[in-house]
């Protein structure tokens, strides 16, 4: 359902830069064609600048400004190309370049487009963020090293994360453990809200829990000590 939001964005937003792009003499369909090339523009913004580290100001800059003029004439020579290619399909045979129409100005504009393909990521982005909040989608399986071998675990199936001394060891349904060097403060960062902290060694599923008593807390037939310190927390997730 939210994919098909999304998608549901996209296609408005194309729609409505067609209608300003009628405006600039092109047919409805020719338009709609011409709105499209918008799109690679405004997904290559949207994908390359969250990438750019604007804490190294330098290079975050210079990264920034290659994204912005590598994508400017991306779009302008794709709007010249098909701009010639509509007028070959309006007269139905070759037509000299000389005897062209002129683009229209603001498909040449670099602070048109740039406004255009701002407000289509931007737009999107914040878009995506609220359905995020509306929304909230499930979270995905989780992958780790155990044995130098990668393991991707659901995040139902982990039972609790237990630190010993400088390794962590995961148990998960079915008697498994998977022994690992990620601290167990990594792990809490990683599985929180769903896990809860019972004890500077133990990071617990709350989905798991089939017990607490006053120190201690109880997985089915698995016994964990509840130390002081996380005791009201832990309480309180009853």
């Amino acid at each position: 359902m939210k994919r098909l939001l999304i998608i549901s964005y996209w296609v408005v937003s194309i729609l409505l830069v067609a209608l300003v792009l009628v405006s600039l003499g092109y047919r409805f369909l020719e338009a709609l064609f011409v709105g499209t090339l918008f799109l690679p523009g405004a997904l290559a913004a949207k994908f390359f600048f969250p990438k750019v580290d604007l804490k190294k100001r330098r290079s975050g800059i210079k990264d920034a400004i290659f994204i912005v003029l590598g994508i400017l004439a991306g779009e302008i020579l794709l709007f010249l190309v098909t701009h010639y290619y509509i007028i070959l399909l309006r007269e139905g045979h070759y037509v000299p370049p000389e005897r062209i129409p002129d683009i229209p100005h603001l498909l040449t504009n670099p602070v048109f487009i740039a406004l255009i393909l701002t407000a289509l990521a931007a737009g999107c982005y914040f878009f995506e963020a609220w359905l995020d909040r509306k929304r909230p989608s499930a979270p995905g399986p989780i992958s780790f090293v155990s044995d130098r071998k990668t393991v991707s675990l659901p995040r139902e199936e982990i039972l609790y994360v237990e630190s010993n001394d400088d390794a962590t060891v995961v148990v998960a349904t079915g008697g498994r453990r998977f022994k690992n060097y990620t601290p167990i403060s990594q792990w809490e960062a990683n599985l929180s809200p769903q896990f809860i902290r019972i004890h500077r060694a133990f990071l617990v599923n709350r989905a798991a829990i089939t017990r607490i008593d006053v120190d201690l807390l109880y997985i089915d037939d698995i016994q964990l000590p509840i130390s002081r310190k996380y005791k009201d927390a832990v309480t309180g997730s009853k």
